[in-house]
């Protein structure tokens, strides 16, 4: 079995952003001009009146206060509330490719390497633009790297799936090297007409470059070791797929976008991932007090609080799990990574940190690093 490790990582931002004040205006002024359009119902008890949101409400539930998207005047727009992305021709590159591209080039620049000299691409993300064919693929033929792609959907977790995946590959000896990219358009599958959700989601790639260790001297992260878990829960789900074209293309369906049951996942979800991190360090033999840092998934700042406290068996200390929620807002499988990305450069070697994943499903996957 071969060594692996974690030698570059990259994230694209978009240059457009949204504030929560900014969401918050054009989201109430959709919200007076639905009650208005339905006055007569509403006096008739027929329907329920749309209620404001506030930055006030979004900050206390989620800790998020601003998100990067790839269009914002279609977001803010109150009569239409969604992305403008334009469908682009076959020949041109899709959106999604386009993001990994340029966060795949960034860990390799940061590695020190050639695209050529990469093996795989799994682009492994929530919401991939297109069925077939793959994203990977086209992502490879941009790169313009060797061997063999392909997409990966795990929901939230995929970006820890598909280092799990590249690791195992390297391990066994089939490859040397892989790329894990996490090309993120959350703006588009959320609904951002619903109070409960409509602050939740930003859009981001994020790269992730896996090397065969063996002589390696400049600083990476041994993959020390990886573990994966699984459990079906309807509570976070998006409907949409190809059953829509046939049947319901002509109808709004609210499922037909990102849905959320929040209390049940909150009470599930908790318990689940810190179990699950729980045992992954007990059959490493790694203590809380062996870690140095915990990169969460960045779904919401009171769960990862949470899971933070359960795992250290204390509030952590300033630094020890970092969060950027308050800027990125949730970005699926990206998250963790981000987090990784940018809080990780001052760990010393021997230093000890676990990545961790989770969302729909339920899924929920793990990595521990050693800074070398």
């Amino acid at each position: 079995m071969h060594a692996v490790a974690i030698t570059g990582t990259g994230v694209f931002t978009p240059e457009q952003s949204i504030t929560n004040d900014e969401l918050v205006a054009a989201f109430n002024a959709h919200v007076d001009r639905w009650n208005a359009d339905h006055h007569a119902a509403i006096a008739a008890g027929e329907v329920a009146a749309m209620e404001p949101s506030s930055t006030e409400f979004i900050v206390k539930a989620s800790g998020i206060e601003r998100r990067y998207v790839m269009d914002r005047a279609g977001v803010l727009d109150p009569d239409r509330m969604f992305p403008k992305l334009t469908a682009r021709p076959d020949e041109a590159p899709s959106i999604m490719a386009e993001m990994a591209v340029d966060a795949a080039r960034k860990a390799l620049a940061r590695a020190g390497r050639e695209p050529g000299a990469v093996e795989a691409v799994f682009c492994a993300a929530s919401n991939h633009e297109r069925a077939y064919p793959a994203i990977a693929v086209e992502i490879q033929a941009l790169l313009g790297t060797s061997g063999f792609a392909f997409d990966m959907n795990v929901a939230c977790s995929s970006a820890t799936f598909g280092i799990q995946t590249a690791a195992d590959m390297i391990r066994a000896g089939s490859i040397r090297s892989a790329l894990v990219v996490s090309p993120e358009i959350c703006s588009a599958h959320l609904e951002w007409r619903d109070r409960d959700c409509h602050f939740i989601f930003g859009d981001v790639a994020t790269a992730v470059l896996l090397e065969r260790d063996e002589g390696l001297d400049a600083p990476r992260f041994k993959v020390r070791s990886t573990r994966l878990a699984t459990q079906f829960s309807n509570n976070i789900r998006n409907n949409d797929g190809f059953l829509r074209r046939t049947h319901d293309q002509m109808q709004d369906r609210r499922d037909m976008q990102f849905m959320q049951n929040g209390r049940k996942v909150f009470k599930e979800v908790l318990p689940l991932v810190s179990t699950h991190i729980a045992g992954h360090m007990a059959e490493e033999g790694v203590t809380a007090e062996d870690l140095r840092r915990i990169w969460l998934h960045q779904a919401n700042k009171t769960m990862n609080d949470f899971i933070g406290r359960k795992v250290l068996g204390r509030d952590p200390a300033p630094g020890e799990q970092p969060n950027i929620l308050q800027d990125y807002a949730n970005t699926s499988s990206a998250g963790s990574i981000i987090a990784f990305s940018q809080h990780s450069d001052d760990l010393a070697p021997g230093d000890l940190g676990l990545i961790c994943s989770f969302g729909a499903g339920y899924s929920v996957g793990s990595v521990i690093v050693e800074r070398a």
